[in-house]
């Protein structure tokens, strides 16, 4: 008596992406999603690439995150998909010490990588304007931008613009150029020496006196 055939792993199931836990491709893809933006910035890292790493395939970038834009916003800036978490987060250290939430956010989040997701940050927005645009809508537009309207200032696009540029600068020189002692220095010292900057471009007098 002939049975139904034993399905086995090799009926493409795997090889197409469809593990059991849904969750296991996503991570797959942001670990594959931060290598490739690594080596070869955002113009170099295509889709199909980065599905290939993670073992899936390429459809499930647009089935998990809607495509190239939106998965580096996640693998490489590590804003979690409802950016208004990662508002929230900033602004629960209140008014006055928004400067403190915004310093202590990135860096444990870049600490957290050893660096590596800033350098890919840094390598793509250099390479491409369209990651170059990515990083504008994430970065400013939705993070630091609506931190900024919590604190009701005047002059809040400039605020906004200088609180990216300083935690750009901090980046570039904690994790790319490595500055010593800033390069190895605690996440304390960082958020000690910086936070009072960012303060001051969030909430202070921005003219000269």
């Amino acid at each position: 008596m002939t049975g139904t055939p034993h399905r086995t792993a090799d009926d493409g199931s795997r090889r197409r992406g469809r593990r059991p836990a849904g969750e296991d491709t996503r991570t797959a893809l942001l670990e594959a999603a931060r290598a490739e933006f690594a080596d070869g910035g955002y113009t170099g890292a295509t889709v199909r690439a980065i599905a290939t790493r993670a073992g899936v395939d390429a459809a499930m970038v647009n089935h998990w995150f809607g495509g190239k834009d939106q998965l580096f916003a996640e693998a490489v800036l590590q804003v979690p998909f409802d950016l208004a978490e990662v508002v929230a987060t900033v602004t629960s250290y209140g008014r006055d010490r928004l400067g403190e939430g915004i310093v202590r956010t990135f860096v444990e989040l870049w600490d957290g990588a050893g660096g590596a997701r800033f350098t890919a940050l840094i390598r793509s927005v250099t390479s491409s304007p369209e990651a170059m645009q990515t990083l504008r809508g994430v970065l400013v537009a939705k993070v630091i931008g609506p931190v900024v309207a919590t604190a009701a200032p005047d002059r809040p696009d400039l605020r906004a613009s200088l609180c990216a540029s300083q935690v750009v600068g901090l980046g570039m020189a904690r994790y790319v150029a490595r500055f010593e002692p800033l390069g190895s220095a605690d996440p304390d010292t960082v958020v000690a020496a910086v936070a009072p900057t960012l303060q001051r471009y969030l909430t202070g007098d921005l003219d000269h006196h």
